[in-house]
């Protein structure tokens, strides 16, 4: 048996400012940084070891995990992946979504968050947001860097870096995945096999820590968000 603990980032900036984030680079509020040490504190309180940590390329998240093993005073190294990134955004990045409701309505932006298989247009290759303008990803392969995605195209990435880098782990100990909500939503898909209608409903909070205990055949025995006050509701698989 061993656990598999996923966590959104804590509170970022945009997260704040209500604006599309997707592969841009933010980090922390003060609030999301106490969301951070407070999932720690969570997971500290379950005594288990950490054998493996993973998190997304990106700062939010990175520092979302190094405040989580702060609290576990565990200085381990972890592994870094663009694969377990935010779903791009397309042309929405940076756009604050109360506007784009107003401008679109509520029911388009919707479905651009939610929906399955729709992607936004694709952003401007030279616009500053662009993840080839941003030094994050200048390791990344050109190819591997989207202009826009879909649910869907999020789902294929996530899961198989799951697949190839991180499942065999579980087999040998616990794991602990920092990402974001729509890598976290696509890997629930997976894990519970969520169809595509009822992922659309699948909220994903700041700073609660989802364990999921999984036995020595894979198959899922229990799971629960740690900060139960705060996850009335959202699990419904």
């Amino acid at each position: 048996m061993s656990y598999l603990i996923l966590i959104r980032h804590g509170q970022s900036t945009w997260n704040l400012e209500r604006r599309f984030t997707g592969w841009v680079d933010v980090d922390l509020t003060e609030k999301g940084k106490l969301e951070a040490k407070k999932s720690g504190d969570l997971i500290k309180d379950l005594k288990i070891e950490i054998d493996y940590y993973y998190s997304s390329l990106q700062l939010r998240a990175i520092n979302t995990l190094k405040l989580v093993q702060e609290s576990l005073n565990d200085k381990q190294n972890f592994t870094k992946a663009w694969q377990l990134n935010e779903r791009h955004y397309g042309a929405l990045t940076g756009l604050n979504k109360v506007e784009m409701i107003k401008k679109l309505g509520e029911e388009k932006v919707y479905q651009f968050r939610r929906s399955w298989d729709l992607r936004p247009d694709p952003l401007d290759k030279q616009s500053p947001f662009h993840p080839s303008n941003i030094d994050t990803y200048k390791n990344v392969q050109t190819e591997n860097i989207p202009d826009t995605e879909s649910l869907k195209d999020t789902f294929l990435r996530v899961t198989n870096y799951y697949n190839e880098e991180i499942k065999n782990n579980l087999i040998k100990g616990n794991v602990l995945i920092s990402a974001h909500g729509n890598s976290i939503r696509a890997l629930c898909k997976y894990l519970f096999r969520i169809d595509e209608i009822k992922i659309s409903k699948l909220e994903v909070p700041t700073g609660n820590p989802l364990i999921i205990e999984i036995d020595d055949g894979q198959k899922i025995k229990s799971y629960k968000y740690l900060d139960k006050y705060r996850a009335t509701d959202l699990l419904f698989f």
